[in-house]
């Protein structure tokens, strides 16, 4: 039996995410990495401030060890963005990484404050500033290599598996391989004799940490808001979709952001002289090709017939 011309189907396609276990053993692995140089950085850090009357590096330390509560975070939102779709989250939860990529994001902007507002103070008093032993200068550059390289290891991990909230860690990271870097021409200008070198600097550091820190957050707040993806990918999802053996056209497709994952909404143009089984296999082999060529959680589609080249969607 054909079906009738106002045939109205809708299917719901839902894929978990792809290797799930393995990106979460990643982020995991890569997060603990993250734990283990930051506890050592910070007693390193703290140890040697103290020993060498260097306020800068005891910030730096202390400064360390904000990146462990954000280290916890990540643990957390990791183990609990990998729970099973329940009554309360029938889409799963993944988007508790949005959620701690947006925590992530504020405190980056807090750090890049607490550190301008610590630059002006030591502006205003530059007699205060003590001097510091050399063994200070060597320390903070052996912060700076640690960061950087924990910075680039994150990095490339949270690109391989595609975690916006890894990716905003490793940025986190590499504002602290900035700070130490600020701490290092601090220390050096306070042994050269320009101590006023530390608190310009921080202050400018500051500034970039800041900025840093409301463009994740603000990325984060977006996501969770169902801001749609890129125009790119928007357009290459259509492709996909459009490409479909059988499918004529396509219409109010619209996109949204759970975690790093994608919920596509979409109203397919099919012939109205297709069975209803028919347009059944047309309407899920899109949804399928959709999942298999670009980061989808879930497409729903809506199948709206055509009948001698006019849409009939009433």
């Amino acid at each position: 039996m054909n079906s009738k011309p106002d045939m109205d189907l809708h299917q719901e396609h839902t894929i978990n995410p792809p290797e799930t276990p393995e990106r979460s053993a990643a982020a995991h692995r890569s997060t603990l990495v993250s734990v283990v140089v930051n506890i050592v950085l910070s007693a390193v850090q703290i140890l040697a401030g103290l020993f060498s009357h260097s306020a800068g590096l005891i910030a730096d330390g202390v400064h360390s060890l904000s990146d462990l509560l954000a280290d916890f975070v990540v643990l957390l939102a990791n183990h609990q963005g990998q729970k099973e779709a329940d009554d309360d989250h029938q889409y799963g939860h993944l988007r508790y990484e949005n959620a701690a990529s947006l925590f992530l994001g504020l405190l980056l902007l807090v750090v890049g404050i607490g550190m301008l507002w610590s630059a002006v103070v030591k502006i205003q008093s530059p007699e205060l500033i003590p001097k510091v032993h050399v063994i200070a200068l060597w320390v903070a550059l052996f912060g700076l290599v640690a960061k950087e390289c924990l910075f680039r290891y994150m990095l490339s991990v949270a690109e391989r598996i595609r975690s916006s909230m890894l990716i905003a860690n490793a940025w986190h990271a590499r504002s602290d391989a900035a700070a130490s870097l600020v701490v290092a021409f601090g220390i050096s200008g306070n042994l050269m004799g320009y101590t006023l070198l530390d608190p310009i600097a921080a202050m400018i550091v500051g500034i970039l940490i800041g900025r840093m820190g409301w463009k994740f957050a603000w990325d984060a707040m977006s996501d969770l808001t169902d801001r749609a993806v890129s125009p790119e990918e928007y357009e290459a999802i259509r492709l996909t979709l459009r490409e479909t053996p059988g499918v004529l056209g396509l219409h109010d497709m619209r996109t949204r952001k759970v975690g790093d994952l994608i919920i596509v909404d979409v109203h397919l143009e099919l012939d109205a002289n297709l069975t209803v089984m028919q347009g059944h296999q047309i309407a899920t082999e899109a949804s399928d090709r959709v999942m298999r060529n670009h980061q989808v959680l879930n497409v729903m589609t809506h199948v709206d017939p055509v009948l001698n080249g006019v849409l009939i969607n009433d």
